[in-house]
């Protein structure tokens, strides 16, 4: 038998609506890692702010109860090694490409932020249209030590990590498809916002990322197959990794639209990453 895989998403998935882990499923990952199980976080965060989160959650710099092995963070544009921190995979848009996706944003008055590249993905500039739109100024708000009005010029901003838009109360998939079309030569993932879980946040990455093909580089670097990977998660960002896994599981708070296609466990309230760990079979023998 070969070696597996587990991969979770983080907020709404392994991360319950209290910002917390449950004791249960942190005794699982621990479990699973002492079965030679190599286990994944892919989170749409920055490193930054998953750094956040964690000490947040009261864990230190070893951080040794959260038994993880790598970091998928930005959607799949950078991977880094746990509990060392160490960076081994980025990717990032240059500038000219940042005015592509700036400029079709404008067109559509889509407000949006553009992250700078790894490691200073937590810095970024951003233009607002002035339209209502909540989970925006929440985002801004947050993250306003960061954050500087949309400038004259790229020339000097360098490359980026993503160009994030924020759509007010939520889009359809169609409506996504139709951006992720337009937007073609790029990485287009929809996702809904964690702070309202509204809206829509159309993250733009360089054309390479995404959480399969960041889970596939990690497959290539250890010598697992695809048919050992078990992944799951609760969202849109989710799904390209659902559908490329050995086995995929979606917890009970995830939208309609992805139950249908993916087997259910419980929800992040009530440890589901347990219980894909259990229905997977990882802990059978």
């Amino acid at each position: 038998m070969g070696q597996k895989i587990f991969v979770t998403d983080f907020d709404g998935t392994l991360l319950n609506d209290n910002r917390t882990i449950s004791r249960e499923d942190l005794d699982t990952l621990r479990e699973l890692k002492s079965r030679n199980v190599i286990i994944a976080v892919a989170t749409g965060r920055s490193a930054c702010s998953f750094k956040k989160a964690l000490l947040e959650m009261g864990c230190g710099k070893d951080c040794e109860d959260f038994a993880i092995d790598y970091v998928i963070f930005s959607t799949g544009a950078g991977i880094m090694e746990f509990p060392a921190n160490k960076l081994i995979y980025q990717k990032a848009i240059d500038h000219l490409d940042i005015q592509k996706v700036t400029t079709y944003f404008d067109y559509r008055q889509i407000d949006y932020m553009v992250h700078k590249a790894i490691p200073d993905t937590h810095l970024f500039v951003y233009k607002f249209f002035g339209n209502h739109n909540p989970d925006f100024n929440a985002r801004l708000a947050l993250y306003k030590k960061f954050a500087q009005p949309f400038p004259d010029s790229f020339e000097n901003f360098g490359s980026a990590t993503q160009v994030l838009g924020i759509i007010p109360g939520g889009t359809t998939p169609d409506q996504a498809d139709v951006i992720q079309q337009e937007l073609s030569d790029f990485s287009v993932i929809h996702a809904t916002s964690p702070l309202d879980h509204k809206s829509s946040w159309i993250e733009v990455f360089h054309k390479d990322v995404s959480k399969s093909r960041a889970v596939s580089w990690i497959l290539n670097r250890l010598g697992i197959k695809k048919k050992d990977v078990i992944s799951v998660g609760n969202d849109y960002n989710d799904e390209d990794l659902l559908s490329w896994s050995g086995q995929a599981y979606v917890v009970n708070n995830a939208p309609d639209s992805l139950k249908r296609k993916f087997k259910s466990v419980l929800s992040n309230n009530n440890s589901g990453v347990t219980h894909a760990a259990v229905l997977s079979r990882l802990f059978a023998g």
